[in-house]
C-alpha cells in the first residue's frame, strides 16, 4: 500500500479531531495511531533452511553471475514506518519467494524438484534502512504456488534482534486472492487491503519491468518499549 494511501487515512483521523473539537487534539493517547498497522501474516514453511552466501536486495543476480533469473522483473520499494509516520533507521527488512518455476529456497520444497528450480534465483534478499525508513529489492513478480492460488511475497521486519513483523505482500485483484486461505485469513477488507499493492509496468522500460510500491506500518520498536518501561 502507497504513502498516499495511509496519509490520505491520517488526513481523516484529523478531520474527525476538527469535528470533535480541540480538546481531543491535546489528549494523551487520542489518534497516537494515526497508520493502520500492516497485518500480521504466518511465516509460511518455507523461510530459507539455509541462507545463501549472497543475500543483497537483488534476488536476480547471484554473486558475479552474469545470468539473470527468469521472470518478470520487478523493483519493490517503500518504507517501513511507525504508527505516526515516522520513518523506520536500521530496520532491517528480510523478503523471500519461489521462484517463476514455483519453488523456494528450501530444501523440503527444493529437493524434489533439482530440474524445476531456477539455480540463478536467489531466492532470498535483505536490505537495512537508513534515516529515510526506505528500502529497495529487485526481485520477480511473485507467482503462485501449490496449495497458495495466490502469488505473494513473505517479509520480515526487525530492529537490532527484535522481530517486529512478518507478514506478506499480496498483487492487488490477483485473480487467485480470494481463493488464497492466507489471504482471506488476514481479517476485513481493510486489512486485506493493507497487504496487497500493484505491480505497475515501468515508463520506458524496454524489457517490460515492473514496480510495487509497499509501506509498511509496524507497532512499538524497541527504542519506544524501552522508553515507556522507563516512564
Amino acid at each position: 500500500m502507497s504513502c498516499s494511501s495511509l496519509f490520505a487515512s491520517r488526513r481523516q483521523i484529523l478531520r474527525g479531531a476538527a469535528a470533535m473539537g480541540a480538546t481531543a487534539l491535546f489528549t494523551p493517547g487520542v489518534f497516537a495511531e494515526m497508520l493502520s498497522l500492516t497485518p500480521r501474516l504466518t511465516e509460511g514453511p518455507f523461510y530459507p533452511d539455509k541462507l545463501p552466501l549472497d543475500q543483497d536486495n537483488d534476488l536476480l543476480i547471484i554473486n558475479d553471475s552474469t545470468t539473470r533469473a527468469i521472470g518478470e522483473i520487478t523493483h519493490l520499494t517503500g518504507k517501513i514506518l511507525s504508527p505516526s509516520g515516522a520513518p523506520l533507521k536500521n530496520a532491517t527488512i528480510e523478503i523471500w519467494q519461489c521462484d517463476a518455476n514455483a519453488v523456494y529456497l528450501h530444501t523440503r520444497d527444493s529437493n524434489g524438484k533439482k530440474d524445476q528450480q531456477d539455480k540463478n534465483f536467489q531466492g532470498y534478499g535483505k536490505f537495512e534502512t537508513d534515516s529515510s525508513g526506505e528500502y529497495r529489492f529487485r526481485t520477480i513478480k511473485p507467482v503462485p504456488y501449490p496449495g497458495r492460488p495466490a502469488g505473494h511475497i513473505h517479509f520480515k521486519v526487525s530492529q537490532g534482534d527484535r522481530e517486529l513483523l512478518t507478514s506478506q505482500i499480496f498483487i492487488r485483484g490477483f485473480k487467485g486472492n480470494d481463493t488464497d486461505g492466507v489471504f482471506r485469513s488476514t481479517g476485513d477488507l481493510v486489512d486485506r487491503e493493507l497487504v496487497q499493492t500493484d505491480f505497475n509496468p515501468v515508463k520506458g522500460s524496454m524489457i517490460g519491468e515492473l514496480a510495487a510500491n509497499f509501506d509498511i506500518v509496524v507497532g512499538r520498536t524497541p527504542d519506544e518499549r524501552q522508553f515507556e518501561s522507563r516512564r
